[in-house]
C-alpha cells in the first residue's frame, strides 16, 4: 500500500501543469513622438478634425486565422479608448480571428489598399468616399474589420475590396465572417457601436461606429 501511495503522488507531482489559456491584454497610450512624425501627411495632417493630441494608440491582442495570439495596433479617439478595448477584449474572448490589424499608415493611408490587405483598421483622417463629409474613421470613431470576409456592397452590386465578392453571399459560415445578431454585432453593440450591416443600402459589413455613420 506504501509503495502504490508512493507511485501516485510520484505521477502527481510528475504530470505537466495544464497550461493556462492566453488572456487578453490591452493598453492604451497617448500618440508618442515617433508615431506622430510617422503619421502626419499620411493618416494625419493638419485641418483634421480631431488633433493628435486627443488621439490614442491602443495595443491588444487578438486571434488570428491560424489559431495563434498576435498583438495588433489600432488609433482611436480618446473618448472610444475605453469602448474599443471592451470589445476587443469580448472577441478575443469569442476567438474571433482577426486577419491582421495595422496602422493605415502601414498602407499610405490608402483605404483600398488596406482593404485588399483584408485589414483591420481605426483612424483615418479622409473623407466618406465621393463627398466632402468627414468620415467617423476621420474622427476615430470607426473601425474596419476584416474587409474582405466583410466587404462593402451596394445594391447595384458593386463589392468592396473586390476579393470581398465571394462573401457577398451573407447567408454563408466562414471565419471572420460577421452576422446579423451575431456574437460580433453584439459585442460592439455592449460598447455602443452600430453596425453597418445593419444599413438598409449599401451595406458596410466591414464597419462599426460610435455614431452609426
Amino acid at each position: 500500500m506504501r509503495a502504490l501511495l508512493a507511485l501516485l503522488l510520484a505521477l502527481a507531482f510528475s504530470a505537466p501543469a495544464q497550461a493556462a489559456p492566453p488572456a487578453f491584454q490591452g493598453r492604451a497610450e497617448s500618440i508618442g513622438a515617433e508615431l506622430r512624425q510617422r503619421m502626419t501627411g499620411v493618416s494625419w495632417h493638419p485641418g483634421c478634425p480631431v488633433g493628435l493630441n486627443r488621439l490614442r494608440l491602443l495595443t491588444v491582442s487578438h486571434w488570428g486565422f491560424d489559431g495563434e495570439v498576435h498583438r495588433g495596433r489600432l488609433v482611436v479617439n480618446q473618448d472610444a479608448a475605453g469602448e474599443m478595448l471592451g470589445a476587443m477584449r469580448s472577441l478575443f474572448r469569442l476567438h474571433y480571428p482577426i486577419r491582421q490589424l495595422r496602422l493605415v499608415d502601414a498602407y499610405g493611408a490608402d483605404d483600398h489598399r488596406s482593404m485588399d490587405a483584408d485589414n483591420t483598421s481605426a483612424f483615418n483622417c479622409r473623407f466618406v468616399a465621393g463627398t466632402s463629409t468627414w468620415s467617423e474613421h476621420a474622427y476615430g470613431r470607426a473601425l474596419d474589420l476584416n474587409p474582405r470576409e466583410n466587404p462593402y456592397v451596394t445594391a447595384s452590386g458593386y463589392v468592396s475590396p473586390p476579393a470581398g465578392a465571394p462573401y457577398a453571399d451573407r447567408s454563408q459560415r466562414a471565419p471572420g465572417l460577421i452576422h446579423r445578431g451575431g456574437p460580433v454585432v453584439r459585442a460592439f453593440a455592449a460598447v455602443g457601436w452600430e453596425w453597418g450591416g445593419n444599413w438598409a443600402w449599401p451595406k458596410d459589413y466591414q464597419h462599426f461606429s460610435a455614431s452609426g455613420d
